[in-house]
């Protein structure tokens, strides 16, 4: 009996899966459980039915075009190669495919961005835009070549052949075309020389409209400053750069309808402004002139000094009860004022000297109210109503209240 190392027996094992091939290339239905995504871009993840598991792993080389993300409890195909991982003696499927089971691989795509990016508000309607009523420029970003910008012409041109088209031509599917998109939008936003723009692209498969599904497009519609609007395919394509634009066209003619206004329905138009605006006019001023000549019918204007006559009777009235209430004042302040000059004449010392009183005062001007404050020898001055004298006091003797 032959003995053989670990690595001996597992590369052996190895090699029977690799020849077999039935296991080297296969494809496999089941439930995705324990998905994770290595932050080196490699898949791990559990395959699985209800009696059954088996190891998977997709490599970043595989992994970074998968147009969806593989969550657990979904139901997929995987196509690739059962082979033994030897450091762990492990059997495990290495995925070069994963096809969602039951709906299409861009479908569930499709469906997953459209979560995502609605959950971040992207489609909101508080964000859309209004489309100008008359632009003098219109961008569109299409194929030179196509019939969209076709189209759009021959309908621009039958409206209103005075605005101007500008094309910025781009890619319309393929691996280049979203970036293309992108870069048309923002030269638009950045150049500022149109009023909207037009997206589009003629009708397709899923496949050949995918570059209007691209995260990159949306975001950049949704920032645009300029109104979008967006026609891809026919009326029952829907993409998401239809959600996001400012207004979704069912086909490119329709979206030069939508930002190209009909001349003659402007002319309509302003033909009914005009006639709406002189029809108000005209009722506004018949409305003021009627106005005007009940004012100028008014018995103040047909018989003015009627009104005259009264206001001058009352403004008689008002100037002799004025008089009458000033005569009254002046009347009470002369009785005032006399009354308080004959106190102020009882209070003049002058009338008491003449009475026969004088003022004793000493040479320093102090009226001498007492014996006390004089002294024998001392000079003083005497005032009478008429004159004053200078004495010297020779005696003094005092006296209270006419006792000496």
């Amino acid at each position: 009996m032959n003995i053989f190392s670990v690595s001996e027996i597992t590369k052996y094992i190895k090699q029977l899966f690799e020849y077999d091939a039935k296991v080297s290339s296969v494809f496999i239905r089941g439930e995705i459980s324990n998905f994770k995504k290595h932050y080196s871009g490699h898949c791990y993840f559990t395959l699985k039915d209800s009696n059954a598991t088996i190891k998977a792993v997709m490599f970043k080389s595989r992994a970074q075009f998968l147009k969806f993300e593989p969550k657990d409890g979904m139901k997929i195909i995987v196509g690739g190669q059962i082979t033994v991982f030897e450091r762990d003696g492990q059997y495990q499927l290495y995925a070069n495919q994963l096809v969602p089971d039951g709906i299409g691989e861009l479908s569930l795509a499709f469906a997953q961005l459209k979560e995502k990016l609605e959950n971040e508000g992207l489609f909101a309607d508080a964000l859309k835009k209004d489309l100008p009523v008359l632009p003098k420029v219109v961008g569109i970003l299409t194929s030179a070549t196509g019939a969209v910008i076709k189209d759009i012409m021959i309908v621009a041109k039958r409206r209103h052949p005075g605005i101007v088209l500008k094309l910025y031509p781009v890619q319309v599917q393929g691996p280049e075309a979203p970036m293309q998109i992108v870069h048309g939008i923002e030269v638009f936003n950045e150049l500022n020389n149109v009023d909207v723009i037009i997206v589009g692209r003629g009708g397709g498969s899923i496949e050949e409209l995918w570059a209007f599904n691209d995260e990159r497009v949306v975001r950049a519609i949704v920032a645009s400053k300029i109104p979008i609007v967006s026609a891809v395919g026919h009326q029952t394509d829907y993409t998401l750069a239809d959600f996001a634009a400012d207004r979704r066209a069912a086909t490119p003619s329709q979206a030069a309808e939508f930002v190209v206004p009909d001349v003659r329905e402007l002319y309509k138009y302003i033909s009914t402004l005009h006639n709406m605006l002189e029809s108000n006019i005209r009722n506004v001023l018949q409305h003021h002139f009627r106005r005007l000549e009940q004012i100028t019918l008014n018995r103040v204007f047909t018989y003015p000094y009627e009104v005259l006559v009264d206001r001058q009777q009352a403004l008689d009235n008002c100037m002799q009860r004025l008089e009458q209430a000033i005569k009254v004042i002046i009347r009470d302040k002369k009785h005032l004022f006399t009354i308080t000059a004959e106190k102020l004449a009882m209070l003049n010392p002058l009338a008491v000297l003449a009475r026969g009183y004088s003022i004793v005062h000493t040479l320093d001007g102090q009226v001498v109210k007492s014996t006390a404050a004089l002294q024998s020898g001392q000079k003083i001055e005497i005032v009478l109503n008429r004159g004053k004298i200078e004495a010297e006091i020779i005696h003094i003797q005092e006296e209270h209240h006419g006792k000496s």
